[in-house]
């Protein structure tokens, strides 16, 4: 039994006492502690693949903050690195594939990868699962299939928003389209063994799939989210949320995807969201990042601000619209969860 469901309560739309709040990386390099524990470990990498460190860096936001959710400290990329691609991070860049996967040959002989190349992430699940006890709900995660295939194409991150993957989605759209079907099947493994070591809910990353045209958006990026979804629903009744960076757009289609909640980013009117999705999905966003390095004036503002253009109904998570910035400040993350919870509370309480 859960001490604290609010999260799980407001992804079904049921009514909720306050607005629950969880941050996109809230473990990680903002947090003096987190940079200790990953200094013991040497490496992100042995950081991630380690679960009992992934277990310590997992629980630590919730011994500062009153956080409504912990969430499975690991990668997204996870996945293409048990496919052999070989996944590194050097200090101070961002993540570097060994292998590309670029021409029809590779993309021939990508497959679904072994899950027991990913048991530490699911043993992480597990540990950290044990840990909290019941406090609060777990997610687990997993970048898009989509996405993934960006980094698999590019061989790590880009510096022209992935115009090799996009140009290949016009040149050769069977290849694109056999890399994330593979991917989807991957996807929906590693996520079904997510549930099965204890995770409450899930996540699906879609970073880079508000790069794309319509068209693209709908053939490449969303069926594939929808595919994995779908697979999913006939084994669990765990929640999910998708989450498509600059996908604003889209929000009416990502809503109808199959999944329990829709993330959005700063670039979206809250309020304006609620009329274009309905109320049968619930809303997960959107502070804008850097409204959180300001002072806790602003934050409290801003927060506030968020808070009020959700209103008082129900189906909002707050969250970021994109990951917490490494320069954040650990006290402004405690006036944000607090400002949350008591706005959120009393415009209930009316």
């Amino acid at each position: 039994m859960l001490q604290n469901d609010t999260f799980l309560r407001a992804l079904r739309c049921e009514p909720t006492p306050y607005t629950p709040v969880w941050l996109m990386r809230q473990a990680g390099r903002y947090l003096p502690e987190y940079n200790a524990t990953r200094a013991r470990a040497g490496s992100f990498m042995a950081l991630a693949g380690n679960p009992e460190l992934a277990c310590e860096v997992t629980l630590q936001p919730l011994a500062r903050y009153a956080l409504d959710a912990a969430i499975l400290f690991s990668d997204i990329l996870t996945i293409p690195d048990a496919m052999g691609l070989g996944l590194s991070f050097a200090e101070g860049e961002g993540p570097r594939f060994a292998k590309r996967v670029a021409d029809e040959s590779a993309i021939a002989a990508l497959a679904v990868p072994d899950m027991a190349k990913l048991r530490y992430v699911f043993d992480a699940v597990a540990a950290i699962k044990r840990a909290l006890a019941g406090r609060v709900p777990l997610i687990g995660f997993s970048g898009s299939p989509f996405t993934l295939g960006c980094y698999m194409i590019e061989g790590g991150g880009s510096a022209d928003d992935f115009a090799s993957v996009r140009r290949m989605a016009y040149s050769r759209p069977d290849l694109l389209s056999r890399l994330v079907a593979i991917n989807a099947q991957a996807v929906t493994e590693y996520l079904g063994e997510q549930v099965a070591a204890g995770a409450d809910a899930l996540m699906i990353f879609d970073t880079w799939g508000g790069l794309l045209p319509a068209e693209h958006y709908r053939r490449f990026s969303l069926e594939p989210m929808r595919e994995v979804i779908a697979a999913l629903r006939r084994t669990s009744s765990v929640p999910v949320i998708v989450f498509t960076k600059g996908g604003g757009a889209w929000l009416p289609e990502i809503a109808r995807c199959g999944a329990d909640g829709v993330g959005v980013d700063w670039t979206v009117d809250l309020a304006r969201a609620r009329v274009a999705v309905g109320d049968h999905v619930a809303l997960q966003g959107n502070l804008d990042p850097v409204a959180l390095t300001a002072d806790e004036a602003s934050v409290a503002r801003e927060a506030e601000r968020i808070v009020r253009s959700a209103g008082a109904g129900t189906g909002h998570v707050f969250n970021l619209g994109h990951g917490i910035l490494p320069r954040t400040p650990p006290g402004n993350v405690a006036v944000l969860v607090d400002t949350v919870h008591r706005v959120s509370a009393q415009l209930r309480a009316r």
